[in-house]
């Protein structure tokens, strides 16, 4: 065999096994962008707005098929689902993921407190939906330890056994036909009276949980603001289960601390 019929022999196996690892990650990428366009997709929590139930370094799988699907299903939010197909309204209470107006660019997550026809307001720290108040009771304090991940201002500092602590005032509503959660109030801010609003179709009205510290639908769409009132096409998809939680401590160059920095107890709860 001659030099030039060796080395096409050694190219052409080299051509084959290039080519079956590029079909490889090509199928591989499709079927990961149909499993978090479709089925579940992984969601980080940046911020302090849902506390008490999400803390920063929270991380959690969000079902997609829940409200229907639409472009913001999609990776990148491709345009190539026209409208909001299969699209079904959250139950209120729900915590949901969904592109924040005016931007449409980023995720959130927040609480649906009100439907399409709804109409709400807050006074004096009193969530109001349809004219009729959701009963809030005061249960006892809702506390975190300070860590990487959380901070929090002199006033809300205390200690728990030596150890540093934020401690905040933490109440428990119920919403019409029995669904409560737990929600926050540091005192009396803007947030805690507002005008009456009344969703229109095809929208919904999220809250955070943190009711002092959530940009959302109680403010007018200005990015990094508010949101004003979200459609339902910007759903992406329902809060179900938790899958890992990290208080920010650890070292990506020291191993252990992955797992001391883990808040193992926070692991597996479900929405």
């Amino acid at each position: 065999m001659s030099d030039t019929q060796t080395a096409a022999a050694i190219r052409a196996p080299l051509r084959t096994e290039t080519r079956e690892t590029v079909t490889f990650l090509v199928k591989l990428v499709i079927i990961v962008s149909i499993f978090r366009s479709f089925l579940f997709s992984p969601f980080n929590i940046p911020s302090e707005s849902m506390l008490p139930r999400l803390l920063i370094g929270d991380y959690l799988f969000v079902s997609k098929w829940n409200y229907g699907f639409s472009r913001y299903s999609l990776p990148f939010s491709l345009p190539l689902i026209p409208g909001h197909i299969f699209a079904t309204l959250p139950e209120r209470g729900d915590i949901a993921v969904f592109k924040a107006p005016p931007g449409n660019s980023e995720d959130y997550i927040k609480r649906v407190i009100g439907l399409p026809g709804d109409t709400i307001q807050m006074r004096q720290g009193q969530l109001i939906l349809n004219g009729i108040p959701v009963p809030k009771q005061r249960i006892a304090d809702f506390t975190v330890p300070i860590t990487p991940n959380y901070q929090c201002s002199v006033e809300f500092q205390d200690s728990d056994k030596g150890k540093p602590i934020c401690r905040y005032p933490q109440y428990r509503e119920t919403l019409p036909g029995g669904r409560s959660y737990t929600v926050l109030d540091r005192g009396d801010t803007p947030a805690d009276n507002t005008g009456l609003y009344t969703v229109p179709a095809d929208h919904v009205f999220m809250m955070g949980d943190n009711r002092d510290d959530s940009a959302d639908s109680r403010f007018p769409p200005v990015i990094g603001q508010g949101i004003g009132f979200v459609p339902t096409r910007n759903l992406e998809g329902k809060a179900v289960m938790m899958f890992f939680s990290t208080n920010g401590s650890a070292n990506w160059f020291l191993p252990w601390t992955w797992f001391t920095a883990a808040r193992w107890g926070r692991i597996g709860g479900g929405f």
